[in-house]
Formats: C-alpha cells, structure tokens, sequence
C-alpha cells in the first residue's frame, strides 16, 4: 500500500542507528499523528496508512516512523529499551524541528503500539493511538495465555 505521495523522508540519528519518518505535513496543522510499525511490519501497513489518510483528513501532520533495526533491514526486532530509546529521539528530534509547537499523538500497530504506550510521558504525547494491540500475550504451548498488564 502506497504512503501519501507528498510524503517526505527524513532519516534521524537514535542511540541505536538511524530512523526513518516518513513525513507529510499539513498546512495549518493543529497536532500530528506520530505512528510506529509492528515488530515484522512497515509503514506500509493498510491499518496505519487509513490512520495516516484519517489524520492528514483532519487537518494533522502525519510521521510514519521506520525503528533502527528494520532501516538496517533486519526483520527481528531490538529489545524493548532500544526500540523505546529511539522513539524518544525520534519523537524529540520531531517536536523540536519540523512539527514544532504541535500538540502530538503517538502511536503504533502491535509492538508499536506498546512502544508509544511505554514511552507516552518522555515524549509529552497529549494521546496515544493503539491498532491491533494485543489485550493478551501467546504463551508458549501447552500453557495458558496470560493477560498483559503492561503495555
């Protein structure tokens, strides 16, 4: 699925290498949407690019943020606190240059998700957009799934 075609990309230095932003601002902007991928995903997820068009429909900037390990072209993901590390910088960078004095809304899908839930207060997010989160987590077979408490 195509990303919007006036979509800007800008890599970003993190702790852990740098990320990608797919970026399309909006003239007049009264917040932007702020969104990761899922752990074996891309920004090309049909769930967050209907949530991008929903957002740039309502007069919001949207990033559709790329984590370090998946620019690198790896398809597993990094531990919890460098995916977290590097969305707060992305975050930062973000709040700091192009989307500057916007109230911001982060998100994800799945582990991105998480990742914006995690990490709500460090970057100042005044929402947090959850798709195709997970209430329970797999247990490993022959035991019972568990609910998750964290996210």
């Amino acid at each position: 699925m195509p990303l919007a075609p006036t979509a800007t990309v800008l890599e970003i230095d993190t702790p852990h290498g740098p990320a990608r932003a797919h970026m399309t601002r909006v003239r007049g902007a009264a917040g932007a949407l702020v969104v990761g991928h899922g752990a074996g995903g891309g920004v090309t997820a049909r769930d967050l690019v209907a949530a991008a068009e929903a957002a740039r429909a309502e007069k919001l900037s949207v990033a559709l943020i790329e984590q370090p390990y998946r620019v690198a072209g790896r398809r597993s993901p990094a531990p919890a606190p460098q995916l977290d590390a590097a969305w707060i910088a992305v975050v930062a960078h973000l709040k700091a240059k192009t989307l500057r004095g916007v109230p911001i809304v982060c998100g994800g899908r799945s582990s991105g998700a998480r990742v914006a839930c995690r990490t709500s207060a460090d970057t100042g997010a005044v929402g947090v957009l959850c798709l195709a989160f997970p209430c329970t987590r797999r247990a490993a077979p022959g035991r019972r799934d568990r609910t998750s408490s964290t996210a």
